[in-house]
């Protein structure tokens, strides 16, 4: 959901509109289970070959939106494509995976729902926006979230770095949100979501074959990795920008409190990973946090 604002919302149909809550119910399945295909994926490959594999195959799938708007990106864009898709791909999507491998899949989701907030406190610590008291106290009550969540534990050991790397991956969520509305505004948006996922894979390439496993890589990995890439980094991104189009950013981003609750359910249906008392605190607080910050003033 990083390049919201870069589209216009359409008028809906009536006609079509059951398609909205199945969209968002597709897509915080597809976007909550990426967090069980780290977690199956991200022990077997490491961090930096897992999004390798889930950046290109990402960008393979929207290479269609790139192509038909190549004439609206030219050379002297590209430096600033590349730079969006470090900050806003290829080292969060690297700081989940490596999360993935140490904690539950359900904390990578949870702390992901921090992203609407660290965008608001961005564009408030560097672009002078207002935050008001209301995003204010919403902050505080996430921060707390995270408080609680790295406290916790699972299977006896400590989850407090894997909540760091989580919580860090969403906040450059956040920089990079600011960063594609002020400078890559008036832009396609499916062609900008292809067009940093490329860049981002051409710049993790190198350090993803550096370290590359020799050891085999058993199938189911390399199936996590595979639908990791074609539906979260894919399918997923054009089932975003469709929403978009059709019924506007602010209905589109209330995905975010619907994809740590598939994660945490497809993590205790698929691989039997126990909800924890201090995620359930954590997860409450945290998506409390993002409804009290996403209404609108009365």
């Amino acid at each position: 959901m990083s390049a919201s604002t870069l589209v216009r919302p359409s008028s809906p149909s009536l006609s079509f509109a059951w398609q909205t809550p199945l969209e968002l119910g597709l897509l915080g399945a597809i976007w909550g289970a990426s967090f069980m295909f780290m977690r199956v994926a991200a022990p077997d490959f490491g961090a930096l070959p897992l999004v390798e594999i889930r950046l290109a195959l990402g960008a393979l799938v929207l290479l269609p939106f790139l192509w038909r708007a190549r004439a609206d990106f030219p050379l002297k864009v590209w430096p600033k494509l590349a730079l969006i898709g470090a900050i806003n791909s290829a080292v969060p999507f690297a700081l989940f995976a490596w999360a993935a491998a140490r904690a539950p899949a359900g904390v990578g989701a949870i702390t992901n729902s921090l992203a609407v907030l660290f965008t608001a406190l961005v564009a408030f610590l560097f672009y002078g926006e207002r935050i008001g008291t209301r995003r204010a106290v919403a902050l505080f009550a996430g921060f707390v979230g995270v408080v609680v969540l790295a406290s916790g534990k699972a299977a006896g050991a400590s989850i407090g770095l894997a909540v760091g790397a989580g919580t860090t991956a969403a906040f450059l969520y956040g920089v990079g949100v600011n960063m594609l509305r002020r400078h890559l505004k008036g832009l396609p948006a499916g062609a900008v979501a292809a067009a940093t996922l490329l860049s981002a894979a051409v710049l993790t390439l190198p350090f993803a074959v550096a370290s590359w496993p020799t050891r085999s890589i058993p199938a189911l990995s390399w199936l996590s990795a595979g639908a990791l890439g074609v539906l979260g980094s894919g399918l997923a991104y054009a089932v975003y920008y469709r929403l978009i189009q059709r019924v506007g950013a602010a209905r589109a981003v209330t995905v975010t409190y619907l994809t740590p609750l598939f994660g945490v359910a497809w993590a205790w249906l698929l691989l039997g990973e126990a909800l924890t008392l201090p995620m359930l605190v954590a997860g409450t607080l945290i998506l409390g946090s993002v409804a009290l910050s996403q209404r609108q003033p009365a």
